[in-house]
């Protein structure tokens, strides 16, 4: 078992930035690849960005890449999301997930990973 926290949450205003953190614990971090989803009242989740095994690859959305940074610390056993120039539109609750990296799964798909954590809300004012 995998079990991830997320912290970092909050209210800001657009334009505004938020740090979002996902402390893991259970298992060896480093074999998992990360992602990080969202979820806006009323609908499904959605994928926001992913990071390899070793962070030196990663992926994002269309609707957070260039303003959004995943990165990870794997001696911290922690995945971070890096929110720039936030919108309105950004506003959820944001959950970490852990995806097993010898399996090969779509990254963007939130059935593809296996642990999750329990969210952070996120909201941003105009």
């Amino acid at each position: 078992q995998v079990q991830l926290v997320e912290s970092g949450g909050g209210l800001v205003q657009a334009g505004g930035s938020l740090r979002l953190s996902c402390a893991a614990s259970g298992r060896t971090f480093s074999d998992y690849t990360m992602g990080w989803f969202r979820q806006a009242p009323g609908k499904e989740r959605e994928f926001a960005a992913r990071i390899n095994w070793s962070g030196r690859s990663t992926y994002y959305s269309d609707s957070v890449k260039g303003r959004f940074t995943i990165s990870r610390d794997n001696a911290k056993n922690t995945v971070y999301l890096q929110m720039n120039s936030l919108k309105p539109e950004d506003t959820a609750v944001y959950y970490c997930a852990a995806q097993y990296r010898f399996a090969v799964r779509p990254v963007g798909d939130p059935r593809s990973y296996d642990y999750w954590g329990q969210g952070t809300q996120v909201t941003v004012s105009s």
